[in-house]
Parts: structure tokens; sequence; C-alpha cells
């Protein structure tokens, strides 16, 4: 009887660790504001960046961009696409992930957006400090990065306009005809014919075909945060794999006006969301389903156990003619434990959300001399104007 008490606790105790292991992979981060660029402050973010954590490395990334420290974007960003690009299969590893959450004993790899939107700071850093030749190669390989069939892949209209008014900025017309006709000649969102990022796209090409010169005036802001992502089980009505995948804050619609765009991130969001679907991800889509099983048989070690507390205790004070109140306490703390059996098998499942935390929720691009005159600036919400507004391009 000991020896199976002491079992059961083992149990309860090694599924709580899997439990905590699963549900640490969000971490809140409140609103940023840019520091005054100066040699000091860029050193002390170099300081904080450790290159073995993935995640928290491309926070500082977007902090040292946002704060002007190009050269630090420059020696770390480039050494980051590289040892981030590709997945690095270990047989040892992705046998053991069947057993604990996803992405505890993996490396981070970059999504396709990531790589293109690291690969335009790169860019951007090299425009800023008058490089425009190593900026060039630098927008070249963004349509590399996007399109790259590795281990994802696909491409993405925020960069592309990111590119777009980038190659404009550099007095390149025919480059940035390029993204501009492929913003205009994307397929989503199919169910609307007048996506203003479609049409803005539109607008560019005609100007450029007539000659018009380019726009070296485009200015860059970042607007809101990216959302906290949560999810959850879906074994109904779900096309592919079991995961519910949602944004805890709404995104801004697109907007477009004479003088500028407004493009929210909601199609990295959506990178995100489909990251353990069979046609993205075949390998982490058939992972999840192997380690389900599993986190059924964990869930049950809990059921059982708490199952065991309540009948225990309470044949225990039948058998010694007591109150009834040892019964009620067993019955408490059985059903307390059975309650942990959905917790179990959720920290067991738990999907790969991981991705670059410290992102816009939105980027607006204008020309308009003044921001309050930019008609996408205007229709922002007072709050996500006052404090959540950061010109990160000029």
């Amino acid at each position: 009887m000991g020896f199976a008490a002491n079992r059961a606790r083992g149990l309860s105790l090694m599924i709580g660790c899997l439990s905590l292991m699963g549900c640490a992979h969000q971490q809140d981060f409140g609103l940023y504001r840019p520091h005054p660029a100066n040699r000091s402050h860029c050193k002390g973010i170099e300081e904080t960046i450790d290159l073995r954590d993935r995640i928290d490395t491309l926070n500082n990334l977007s902090h040292a961009f946002d704060d002007r420290c190009y050269e630090t974007v420059i020696k770390y960003g480039t050494r980051a696409r590289t040892e981030y690009r590709y997945k690095t299969f270990s047989m040892m590893k992705e046998a053991g992930s069947l057993f604990v959450p996803d992405g505890v004993l993996t490396d981070y790899t970059l999504e396709s957006y990531e790589r293109g939107y690291l690969t335009f700071l790169l860019s951007a850093s090299y425009y800023q400090l008058h490089k425009s030749a190593d900026a060039q190669v630098e927008l070249r390989r963004l349509d590399n990065e996007l399109f790259a069939l590795i281990y994802n892949f696909g491409e993405d209209p925020v960069n592309i306009l990111l590119s777009a008014a980038l190659w404009e900025k550099l007095g390149e017309p025919a480059e940035a005809r390029v993204d501009w006709h492929q913003l205009q000649s994307r397929k989503e969102p199919q169910k609307d014919p007048n996506d203003p990022i479609r049409s803005f796209g539109s607008k560019r090409v005609d100007a450029i075909d007539s000659g018009e010169r380019v726009r070296s005036d485009w200015k860059l802001y970042a607007v809101g945060q990216f959302p906290d992502i949560t999810w959850d089980l879906k074994f109904f009505s779900s096309s592919d794999g079991y995961f519910s995948v949602t944004a805890l804050q709404p995104f801004l619609p697109d907007c477009s006006s004479d003088t500028g765009v407004r493009i929210s991130t909601v199609s990295w969001f959506h990178k995100i969301a489909i990251r353990h679907s069979n046609d993205y991800h075949p390998l982490l889509n058939v992972q999840s389903w192997i380690r389900l099983p599993f986190g059924l048989v964990y869930s049950i070690v809990p059921l059982t156990a708490g199952a065991g507390i309540a009948v225990g205790g309470c044949a225990m004070d039948a058998y010694g003619h007591g109150n009834g109140s040892l019964c009620q306490f067993s019955i408490k703390g059985g059903v307390a434990m059975m309650n942990q059996s959905p917790k179990v098998l959720k920290g067991t499942v738990q999907p790969d959300l991981r991705h670059w935390e410290y992102l816009p929720s939105s980027f607006l691009l204008t020309t308009a001399d003044e921001l309050d005159r930019e008609k996408c600036f205007a229709n922002l919400p007072a709050e996500l104007k006052k404090r959540e507004t950061i010109q990160i391009l000029e």
C-alpha cells in the first residue's frame, strides 16, 4: 500500500512539472519607449544579448533598432539570421519531445516572416548608416528569405510593403515596382475586392509607370504591440490538427489614403496559428498527434489517484466508525486531484507558440509632412496615437 501511494505521489509530481513546463511559453512585454541613441546605451543592449536565448535576442534586436543602435542590429542580426535560419534535427531531441510539451527540448527556428523582417531591419540599418549598396544587398535577399523552400516558407505582404518603400527611398523605382506589383496582385484576402493594401499597391504601380518620381520621403511608424497568443484544444470542427490558436487582442483593419497606408501584422499571427498544420509543418503535425496519447495517459493518473484518495478515505472513515469528517476531507482532496486531469493533458500536448514578441500590431507608412494629417493615423484609437506609435524609419 505504501509503495503504491509513493508511486502515485511520484507520478503526480512528474506530471505537475510537465504541466508547468508546458505553460511557460509566453512572456508578457509591456510598452517599450525608444531610448535616445548613444554609444553607452547601445553597448548596454549588446551586453544583454545572449544568442543562445533566441526569442530574447530577437526582442533585443527590435529594441536596438528602435533606439537607433544600427551597428548593434547589423552585428547580432546577421548572426541571428544565420544561426536561427535552419532547423537542426536531432534524433534524441525529436524522440524526447514526444513525451514533453512541444518546444521544450528543441531550439527555436525563425518563421519565414521573421527571417524577412530581420532582413528588413538589417537593410534599414545600413540605409540609416548611409551604406546604400549594403542596404540593397539585404533587400534583394529579403525575397529569398520569404520564398525559400526550407523548413518554413510563404510570402508575406507586410515585408513586401516595407521592402517596396525602402526601395523607393533608395531611389530604385524598378525594384520598388516589383514589390508594389506583388501587393497589387496578391490573392489574399480573397473575399475583399476593395482590399486597401492591394489598391494602394496598384496606385504605386501606376505612378511609377507614369514616370512619377519615387517617394524618398516615406516615413515608417510602428503602431501598437503584437498581441498575446493563447490556445485551446479543439477536437471537433477542426480541419487540420486539434489546436485552436487565438490572439487575445484584436488587430486593426488595414487602411490606405492618398498619402499613406497602414497594414496590420495579422498575417504574422496566421503563420503562428497554422504552425502545426500538416500542409505547413508536417513534422510538427505528426508529433502533435503522437504526443496526444501520452497526454491522455498522463491525465488518467490524477483521475485514478483522486478516486483512490476519495474512496480510501471514506473506507477508512467507515472502518474506524468515524463521524464522516475524514470521508468529507478525502472527497474534497480527491476531487481537487481529479480536476488537475485536464490541465495535465493540456500541459503535455502544449503547442510550440514561441515567436518574436516585441513586434508592432501594425505598420504605418506615410509621406505626410505632419503625422496628424495622415488619414490612417487620424483614425487610430486615441491611446495608440498618444502612447503606442513609434517612428522607426525616416
